[in-house]
C-alpha cells in the first residue's frame, strides 16, 4: 500500500453521503488538517502521520483520532484544539470531535515521503 493509500485508508466515510460531496468533504478536511503544524517540526501533522483516523458520519459529523510525536509534547493540550478549529472551518461539516490516542505509538515510518524529504529523513 502506498503512503497516499495509507492516508486515504484513514478516512472512514458515512454511507449516505453522495460520493461527490464525500470526496469534496474529504479533500477539504485533509486540506484543513494540513494547515496544522507541530511548532517544533516544519511539516504539517497530516504528512507527519499524526492523524490516525478521520470518520465522517451520515450527518457530516467528524471524528478524528490523532497522536503526537511524543507523549510529552509541549503543545499536547493545544494541538487537538488546533485540529478541531481547522476541521470545524470546513464548509458543510457538523460537530467535530478530536481524540488524542497513543496506541499505536507514532513512529517516523508513519511520515509521508513529502515529510521525509522536508526533514532530510533517510
Amino acid at each position: 500500500m502506498s503512503e497516499t493509500e495509507q492516508h486515504q485508508a484513514a478516512i472512514e466515510p458515512g454511507s449516505d453521503i453522495p460520493a461527490e460531496e464525500l470526496e469534496r468533504l474529504t479533500d477539504d478536511i485533509v486540506s484543513a488538517i494540513k494547515t496544522v503544524y507541530d511548532p517544533e517540526i516544519p511539516v504539517d501533522i497530516y504528512e507527519l502521520g499524526l492523524i490516525y483516523r478521520v470518520e465522517i458520519d451520515d450527518d457530516r459529523n467528524i471524528e478524528v483520532d490523532m497522536t503526537l510525536t511524543a507523549p510529552g509534547c509541549p503543545v499536547a493540550g493545544e494541538m487537538p484544539i488546533w485540529v478541531d478549529n481547522a476541521v470545524s472551518s470546513v464548509m458543510g461539516v457538523g460537530a467535530v470531535k478530536v481524540n488524542m490516542v497513543f496506541d499505536p505509538p507514532w513512529t517516523p515510518e508513519r511520515m509521508s515521503e513529502e515529510a521525509k524529504v522536508a526533514l532530510n529523513w533517510y
